[in-house]
């Protein structure tokens, strides 16, 4: 079968990555929550050593410990919390605590450098099946929201005006953001899932005239890295995961050139 070749699996799950990860990054540069998807995305290394020692799923054990990361940060930020501080303490305690707990789990089999770098080319069957449905939820949420989600994000005055709560849209940022973590740490590893939110949504905002041609800008370019960085890694024979963020910060650094260049030409003309 076609889904028995390791590198259609891979391209597969790339895209499938790219496709939740990128329209979602979109609300995380535009709310400024850069540090929010760190912190969620390295609670993910404490839900998987909770995982593992309790010998349920990988996936849940990452979804829940980011979904209780996300939550924790979204009631912390208006409680009066310098939140740099919170974000920072929070984010590294929790990869550390899943570090020291990894080390505890005698018997039991784990490569570190997967789940905090990715194993993009170990994609089965199973783990396409729960990223694809990972992405459909993501995808559904940020559809279903989307209206809401923006009045939130522009204005929290303009929001409550029309009848909408920022908080709750809030929630479903945070539940969104906690399912592309766990959907993407087979893919790019935690500590690389923060750069596939940010760096194609960046990319895109200088190319885009609304928000919504950011979000899907976001979601070409997001796919065209993870497939030219599983090209190139092939090739090169580097680590796929990192290879695929390289690829997207070259996109990143010749849309900023050329949008410079544009500029300055523009302003001579």
């Amino acid at each position: 079968m076609m889904l028995d070749d390791f590198l259609i699996r891979a391209a597969l799950a790339g895209l499938g990555v790219a496709l939740a990860a990128a329209p979602l990054g979109s609300f995380v540069v535009w709310r400024r929550m850069a540090y929010f998807g760190d912190a969620t995305a390295h609670a993910a290394i404490l839900g998987v050593a909770l995982a593992l020692g309790f010998s349920v799923s990988v996936f849940a054990g990452a979804l829940v410990m980011s979904l209780v990361m996300a939550t924790a940060v979204s009631t912390l930020s208006g409680r009066g919390f310098a939140m740099d501080t919170m974000l920072g303490v929070m984010a590294h305690s929790a990869l550390a605590f899943g570090l020291v707990g990894v080390s505890f789990l005698s018997g039991v089999r784990i490569d570190l450098m997967a789940y905090l770098f990715g194993d993009i080319l170990a994609v089965s069957r199973g783990d396409l099946a729960v990223i694809w449905g990972g992405a459909g939820l993501v995808l559904a949420l940020l559809a279903w929201r989307w209206q809401a989600l923006l009045t939130a994000t522009l204005s929290p005055d303009l929001a409550y005006a029309s009848g909408i709560d920022p908080r709750r849209e809030q929630l479903v940022l945070t539940l969104a953001l906690a399912v592309v973590v766990a959907v993407a740490i087979k893919v790019v590893g935690v500590l690389l899932i923060a750069a596939m939110l940010i760096v194609p949504a960046a990319a895109a905002r200088p190319l885009s005239a609304t928000p919504e041609r950011m979000a899907v800008l976001a979601a070409i370019i997001a796919a065209t890295a993870a497939l030219g960085g599983l090209a190139a890694s092939f090739r090169l024979d580097t680590p796929t995961g990192p290879t695929i963020v390289c690829v997207a910060a070259l996109i990143f650094a010749v849309v900023m050139v050329g949008s410079h260049l544009t500029r300055a030409l523009g302003n001579t003309s």
